[in-house]
């Protein structure tokens, strides 16, 4: 088994004396710069400090690693819920080319849903959506970058279900808004890096109070994974100061989709009440009625 993140910079420690004069290096280098270390390929990482691309290979392998992006994986683990953004801003000049920029921040979208797509679990997937439709209500709650997603999840699932509410700041307090919570409920935890504590301290509520939890986050070393009944994990690694939210809203619109489906025959004659609704008081553009000025 590969070596995880948690004492990543203990065992670089520990390792040090018996690594080569070019691994050394690297060790010092992480040791000293690992949010930066952590964003680099193995060739930049190798220039930086002056060895080979082989050498931070190698460094990988004495340390545990089956490879340097496995080693690469465990820093960004590390520096999670570390990193702050002035330290995001600064941790990759390429940025500073716009088209560079451009491309750049695609391909992280692309990557993290080509990860999410092949470490999805389809049975968990399953189960949350069968937990959904058992609950007797349902909050959603995410703070900080999360608001978004809790928000598009709660205003869905509220046109196909009537038992939902998105917990956020306001007038009242979050545990407020969490008082009535009962072991028939259910609370869809979302959170991403960096992590809300109060997104986890309203989890550990309502998990005394013996209500069920869905935990919507980045990997299983998240604080909100192991308070969950269920987790499940779409990728977001940073890219510069911005979190990508790209995967989790994929995931979400999954979830959704499934839970409307299930549902087909009651959510189309909802929705064909809503568009005359719509119609009715011209929600939407394209159906205006004629106004004469």
């Amino acid at each position: 088994m590969e070596n995880t993140s948690k004492d990543l910079i203990k065992l670089i420690q520990h390792k040090y004396a018996n690594l080569s004069k070019g691994q050394k290096l690297i060790a010092e280098y992480i040791m000293a710069h690992y949010d930066k270390a952590a964003f680099m390929t193995a060739a930049t990482l190798g220039k930086k400090v002056g060895v080979s691309e082989s050498t931070v290979v190698r460094f990988a392998n004495a340390l545990g690693f089956s490879g340097y992006p496995s080693l690469q994986k465990a820093l960004q683990v590390l520096i999670k819920n570390k990193l702050t953004t002035v330290q995001r801003i600064s941790m990759d000049d390429s940025f500073i080319d716009s088209d560079a920029t451009l491309k750049k921040v695609l391909k992280a979208d692309m990557e993290n849903l080509r990860a999410t797509i092949e470490e999805v679990d389809c049975r968990t997937f399953k189960k949350v959506v069968d937990s959904i439709f058992k609950a007797h209500r349902i909050y959603i709650l995410g703070l900080r970058s999360s608001t978004a997603l809790a928000g598009y999840l709660g205003f869905y699932l509220d046109l196909i279900l009537d038992n939902v509410k998105v917990v956020s700041f306001g007038m009242s307090e979050i545990f407020e808004q969490l008082l009535r919570v009962t072991k028939d409920d259910l609370v869809i935890g979302i959170s991403y890096p960096r992590y809300s504590r109060r997104t986890l301290d309203a989890l550990k509520y309502v998990k005394k109070q013996g209500c069920k939890i869905v935990g919507i986050t980045d990997s299983y070393a998240s604080p909100i994974a192991s308070i969950s009944d269920h987790t499940l994990i779409a990728r977001s690694n940073m890219v510069s100061f911005v979190d990508s939210l790209v995967a989790p809203l994929s995931l979400i619109n999954s979830l959704i989709v499934a839970i409307g489906m299930r549902e087909k025959k009651e959510v189309t004659q909802y929705f064909e009440k809503l568009e005359d609704m719509w119609d009715t008081f011209n929600v939407y553009e394209g159906k205006d009625k004629p106004t004469n000025f």
